[in-house]
């Protein structure tokens, strides 16, 4: 039976650190600690998701709270602003008549 191998988190970040810091290839950086391919590969995209922007630090759940609020807010606004849009488009269209 095959095992799940269980890396430290201190593992990871490094394994991380390595493809992205060298421009190295994940399957060769995976073939040289002799970690499986995909996970490095999922190691690597879940860091990319948790960082901001270019700041490198990972996001706090307020942060992403934050995130998720102001996005809901900017999809309103632009709402808003279509409707309102559409509405100046009618009166003047009424004012031209």
């Amino acid at each position: 039976m095959v095992g799940t191998a269980r890396y430290s988190e201190e593992f990871k970040q490094d394994a991380i650190k390595l493809v992205v810091s060298t421009g190295r290839s994940i399957n060769s950086v995976a073939k040289d600690l002799g970690v499986n391919t995909e996970s490095l590969r999922k190691w690597v995209r879940t860091a990319e998701a948790a960082q901001v922007g270019g700041g490198g630090e990972p996001m706090t759940p307020e942060e992403r709270e934050e995130l998720k609020r102001l996005r809901k807010q900017v999809r309103e606004l632009e709402l808003e602003k279509e409707i309102l849009k559409k509405a100046a488009q009618y009166f003047a269209k009424e004012m031209g008549r």
